[in-house]
């Protein structure tokens, strides 16, 4: 990965919820971004990385956008001297200034020392519940947001919801549009504001965790930088609402799951569980058992204590999978849910009882379920069915370092 790929993993979901504050608009902030990284690509080959690159992009991009809005306030004053001020052009009502002024959460920047009071004082965190605003529709909240905070790429949302590029592309610019056709303030979250979007933005952390711990792109097998965005948003929200259990086990369910990266590079059922972070498991695990106290059951609480379970167990096969697969009957059936618990039963039950479950999963965009059939075939001696599924695996996935643990498996067969 170059230096300026980590920066952008980096900084920008930072540098637009900055920038977004201060502005008073999403789509300004996300420009004025980019084209930050537009010049940092064009420089930085010759000049050198700078010493601080996340400052150096949050202040180029701050340059940017305060250009740009003094050229169309320029040009509104040039319309308005022919009588076209009133019409919509690039300073009308319609136009950037007008929304710099009046749209997301337009307002003057906090002088030195000045704090703004609410419940939400982080930019990521503020941005993250403007972006999950009721207004949204619940899938495009947590897609918007994704993008916004997350500052992953479309493909990588697209593949998070299985689902084609061009229609995750469309969502996420409806969603943009609403909330500047709305006026929905970027601002702190009044206290009864927060559970409306409580669920939203729960969700998002964790398609971000998520994310992290299976990059749909790159070289690599894990996204460190992503996995710490997400630990650090969930601890927030756990501050923000310390009574809410689900945020304690989403938070839990991140650092049990964060703890493997040391280890994957092969899938969990091959990982070297001495390389696992201990004190992350352990953190995780004493979240979980805060969590039973309270006895409020969650999604998040439910998963993170399934990977409790596996924490506790010294391999594979000394995991309780019988215990694994009732925490899989709390959770909603959802396709993902049935694949994993499918995975389960066939260590309960045997792959033969596995495999029959899994073909009635509908994910067939997903690298993961197209692996685990050829796993489960591979282990009933169907040798031409399994090369055949960890091809359909290797056609769904872009990421080099899953594509090559998927070669390796294929090319183990007999």
């Amino acid at each position: 990965m170059s230096p300026l790929e980590q920066v952008f993993r980096e900084a920008h979901g930072r540098a637009v919820a900055v920038l977004a504050r201060q502005l008073g608009d999403l789509d300004l902030a996300e420009e004025a971004v980019a084209e930050a990284f537009a010049v940092a690509a064009a420089t930085w080959p010759d000049r050198g990385t700078p010493p601080s690159p996340v400052g150096w992009v949050i202040t180029t991009a701050r340059h940017k956008a305060v250009d740009r809005l003094r050229r169309e306030a320029v040009g509104s004053a040039k319309l308005a001297e022919v009588g076209g001020g009133a019409g919509g052009g690039a300073g009308g009502r319609g136009g950037r200034v007008g929304r710099a002024r009046r749209g997301v959460g337009a307002r003057r920047p906090a002088g030195p020392g000045q704090e703004e009071v609410g419940a939400v004082r982080d930019d990521q965190l503020r941005l993250l519940f403007t972006c999950c605003h009721p207004a949204l529709a619940p899938e495009s909240r947590v897609a918007l947001t994704l993008r916004m905070v997350g500052g992953l790429t479309t493909p990588e949302i697209a593949r998070a919801f299985l689902v084609p590029e061009a229609t995750m592309a469309a969502r996420i610019t409806r969603a943009k549009h609403k909330i500047a056709k709305a006026r929905i303030p970027y601002r702190v979250p009044a206290e009864a504001d927060l559970p409306a979007r409580w669920a939203s933005v729960l969700a998002v952390v964790h398609l971000v965790g998520t994310e992290a711990h299976s990059p749909a792109t790159g070289t690599e097998p894990t996204r460190p930088d992503l996995a710490a965005d997400a630990i650090r948003l969930a601890r927030l929200l756990v501050a923000l609402r310390p009574d809410e259990p689900e945020a304690r086990g989403l938070l839990a369910l991140l650092l049990l799951t964060a703890s493997r990266a040391p280890a994957r590079a092969r899938p969990l059922d091959r990982q070297d569980r001495s390389l696992w972070d201990r004190a992350q498991v352990e953190e995780g695990q004493e979240l979980v058992r805060q969590c039973l106290r309270v006895g409020r059951p969650g999604t998040h609480q439910v998963q993170a204590a399934i990977a409790a379970v596996h924490a506790d167990a010294a391999t594979w096969a000394d995991t309780d999978w019988a215990q694994v697969v009732a925490l899989y009957d709390l959770l909603p059936a959802t396709p993902v849910v049935a694949l994993n618990r499918a995975v389960a039963v066939a260590e309960l039950d045997g792959p033969s009882v596995g495999l029959a479950l899994v073909d009635r999963v509908d994910l067939d965009r997903s690298p993961v379920l197209h692996a685990v059939r050829a796993d489960l075939l591979r282990r009933l001696d169907r040798v031409d069915e399994a090369r055949a599924a960890y091809d359909a695996a290797l056609a769904r996935t872009q990421n080099t370092a899953e594509q090559a643990d998927l070669h390796r498996r294929r090319a183990a067969l007999p």
